[in-house]
């Protein structure tokens, strides 16, 4: 039971456990008929907790809610006053525009855990390319929520395709996906609706950036000018980057996927990029917040600017 599935539905493929309602390729599903196919037409609770009083009489703890389905009154966990649920509906509404667009279709979703943990899982079409016939690109749009409080919404692009508990968990802690997290506040909607804006954005960026890619890995690069392209990337001054610059020639030499890149410029770019993603945030959501929204998607656009016009 490692896959901890309760019900769902898959697109293509059949999943690895065998379990979920297949429906055929060549179907489009509407988000309704997706929350149906995956059994998750139901709407999480909230109920007050009560307790005995040492008088026999009920006594409400106010700051405290049990979260309930619907459907059968299962229990699904413990919240504090300020959670606010995401609804399985509202949770498949969010990739709607994606639909209308042609640029997603709905691929997998369902729920974990006996209810307390749902997913969705959407694979964007023509994503799958490959930069210099040797280092794929793929893309899906994943949402996932937990009903009982234990961790926030997470949302964003991952390669894995989720159909169980184990995938989920990997798409989770890959360091391939690009998810955010948002806390079930009263801000919650608007929130998911900025992450949205966001995503939308980066996908059109997808498509014209293969091309500049593919440029980058048939450009050569020596150990002159990758210091020179750190230190425009950067705008460091000739007596400054004394630690900035071994560190990105480093992972230039021996981070993620420079086998794949060699010692081009799309080396140089991974090399930066890595930089941003792991080693220059506090912590993975702020790393991601300033990639997304902040200086950090600045120089991530000025990285790829740069590396483009030193390999033309």
């Amino acid at each position: 039971m490692a896959h901890l599935v309760e019900s769902m539905m898959y697109v293509g493929k059949a999943p690895w456990h065998g379990l979920g309602k297949p429906i055929p390729e060549e179907r489009k599903l509407s988000v309704r008929e997706a929350i149906v196919a995956a059994n998750l037409d139901w709407k999480a609770e909230l109920k007050h907790i009560y307790t005995d009083t040492p008088s026999g009489h009920l006594s409400g703890i106010i700051n405290h809610y049990a979260v309930c389905r619907t459907s059968d009154n299962a229990f699904l966990g413990i919240v504090g006053p300020d959670y606010v649920p995401l609804q399985n509906e509202d949770a498949l509404e969010w990739f709607q525009p994606f639909l209308d667009s042609g640029e997603a279709t709905l691929e997998t979703a369902g729920s974990l855990k006996g209810g307390s943990q749902i997913w969705t899982l959407a694979k964007i079409q023509n994503a799958t390319m490959d930069v210099g016939n040797r280092d794929p690109v793929a893309h899906y749009i994943l949402l996932s929520n937990a009903h009982d409080g234990s961790v926030a919404v997470r949302i964003g692009f991952t390669p894995i395709r989720v159909v169980c508990n184990n995938t989920l968990s990997l798409a989770h802690n890959s360091e391939a996906s690009k998810l955010m997290r948002v806390r079930h506040t009263a801000n919650l909607h608007i929130n998911l609706d900025a992450v949205r804006e966001i995503m939308n954005v980066a996908r059109k960026e997808f498509h014209a950036t293969i091309y500049q890619y593919n440029k980058l890995i048939n450009s050569d690069i020596n150990a002159k000018d990758l210091e020179k392209y750190v230190r425009l990337v950067f705008n460091l001054p000739d007596n400054a980057g004394r630690d900035l610059i071994p560190n990105i020639v480093y992972l230039f030499e021996n981070g993620r996927g420079c086998r794949e890149a060699g010692k081009t410029y799309w080396g140089a770019y991974n090399a930066i990029t890595e930089y941003l993603n792991y080693f220059r945030g506090y912590t993975q959501d702020n790393t991601l917040r300033s990639l997304w929204f902040g200086e950090g998607a600045h120089l991530n656009r000025k990285a790829l600017d740069i590396a483009f016009k030193m390999a033309a």
